[in-house]
């Protein structure tokens, strides 16, 4: 949220209404919907889903079109110098005012409406995926505690005795640390359906499958990264795959190898990947090299597949602070 809006939000602090909004649009987007099976039964709209999506869209563009105003008036009152200019500028004033090199200057400007989609897009898909993977790594952490260890190792190392959390700019001295959220997102893909989805226009045979028109076609990264012909080893969690000279310490995961892809691939590629990455990893060195993370009860690895593949229960463990 600092990112997007330069606000921090707390539960509770009177601002659940954006908790809300984002709870709601998962829940619609995973409901399941007699209309989209029963075509002339849409307009009954018996679940009340496009009641609630109208009703959502409307809410969300005047909470995220109320900040939008505020950064304009504030960035005119910086232009009459009635108030002293900052250097908090965020997602939005970069969308307000983007550099050269976007080529998106003049007429080609975002209006109103597109800035509240891409915002939107950035808070909605930029937080359950974060915090699903980062779940996800934390029980692996739990039941393989020596590779705890060795990250917790490695990422001593680079901030010595001195205290400091880590910083963005110590995330390429950290192959180790890398390597486990590689591999979290091989044996745990958040989203292992939804990498890529692409609509057949056309009847298209391919092999011995025939596609008609209109079909839907989804690439099933789960199963890919849990083929052994395609992963050797490949129900056994071991970030030591992403190091050496086997697959070494660049091994693409954007989109260019297909063999992990949990971004998806092409055009329609995932354009957050590289801000969520980065934020995995910040996060997790600060995580592991803070605390030590230990059960508090067994740890139940089984899945359930929403919007996002998630934990099927909920990680329940503890934190105990490194000295």
């Amino acid at each position: 949220m600092s990112i997007v809006f330069v606000r921090t939000y707390d539960f509770n602090d009177g601002t659940n209404e954006l908790e809300h909004f984002v709870s709601e649009g998962y829940e619609l987007l995973g409901i399941f919907n007699w209309s989209d099976h029963f075509p002339g039964a849409r307009w009954l709209d018996l679940q009340g889903v496009r009641r609630r999506c109208r009703s959502l869209v409307g809410e969300v563009n005047v909470f995220v079109g109320n900040i939008i105003d505020d950064h304009i008036l504030k960035r005119s009152l910086h232009d009459n110098q009635e108030e002293e200019i900052t250097n908090e500028d965020d997602f939005v004033d970069v969308l307000l005012d983007p550099p050269p090199t976007l080529g998106m200057q003049g007429n080609s400007k975002l209006s109103n409406s597109d800035m509240i989609a891409v915002l939107w897009e950035m808070i909605f898909r930029g937080t359950d995926t974060v915090a699903i993977l980062l779940e996800w790594i934390l029980a692996r952490m739990i039941l393989h505690p020596d590779i705890q260890a060795k990250a917790q190792a490695e990422i001593d190392v680079i901030v010595g005795e001195s205290g400091r959390q880590v910083s963005d700019s110590d995330l390429p001295k950290l192959p180790y640390l890398r390597a486990i959220v590689k591999e979290t997102l091989r044996m745990h893909p958040p989203g292992p359906l939804l990498s890529w989805a692409r609509l057949s226009i056309h009847d298209t045979q391919i092999g011995t499958h025939f596609i008609p028109a209109g079909s839907t076609a989804m690439v099933n990264m789960w199963a890919i990264t849990h083929d052994e012909k395609v992963w050797p080893e490949a129900h056994e969690y071991k970030p030591e795959r992403f190091l050496g000279a086997q697959e070494g310490d660049n091994f693409p995961i954007m989109g260019s190898d297909l063999r992990l892809a949990p971004f998806g691939a092409g055009r329609r590629v995932c354009p957050g990947k590289s801000m969520g990455i980065a934020t995995v990893e910040l996060w997790l060195a600060q995580l592991l090299g803070s605390f030590k993370w230990v059960p508090c009860g067994e740890v139940d690895l089984s899945e359930t597949l929403k919007l996002s593949l998630e934990m099927k229960n909920s990680l329940v463990c503890k934190a105990i602070p490194r000295v």
